[in-house]
């Protein structure tokens, strides 16, 4: 059903998103060591669901009679100086797995591989809301600057985040 270049990238893919469950678990012990838990819980959150999206695309991959093939999955980054780090290697990482998703999306275009096409258009939207929301939190921690108590108030409104 689908080709073996469609197929490579997917599996790509997988991997890019269990490395995007890492990263964010990852992020989130930065978060647990800085006791901002607000932020942490909201990290690992979003580490559960980048496992989901990986499923997602592993049961894809499946259904479209093409082998998965599960590559090594890189150590992240471990060490940032401060929230506004966190969230700027975020949004910059969320770009990135845009231009992933894209990528895929061309080649299927091109390919006239319209199932993948269309199974593609959830994760096509689903970036544009990883990446508003990465920005609007990268812009809420540079408006508070080294104000704590701005801190505090927005890392108890990110533990507002409910699992999806």
């Amino acid at each position: 059903m689908i080709s073996d270049k469609i197929a490579k990238m997917l599996n790509n893919q997988i991997n890019q998103e269990f490395y995007s469950s890492y990263l964010y678990l990852q992020m989130g012990a930065f978060f647990e060591e800085e006791k901002l838990n607000g932020f942490a819980a909201w990290m690992k959150i979003q580490s559960h669901e980048e496992g989901t999206h990986a499923m997602k695309l592993y049961e894809y991959v499946l259904r479209a009679n093409a082998k998965v093939e599960l590559q090594k999955i890189e150590a992240p980054k471990n060490k940032w100086k401060d929230t506004l780090d966190v969230f700027q290697d975020t949004y910059k990482h969320e770009k990135q797995i845009t231009s992933y998703i894209n990528g895929i999306v061309d080649n299927a275009l091109t390919e006239k591989d319209f199932a993948t096409f269309s199974f593609l258009q959830w994760f096509v939207t689903e970036q544009v809301e990883e990446e508003s929301t990465a920005l609007l939190i990268l812009d809420k921690i540079k408006l508070i600057g080294d104000n704590k108590t701005g801190l505090f108030f927005l890392d108890r409104e990110m533990s507002g985040r409910a699992k999806s």
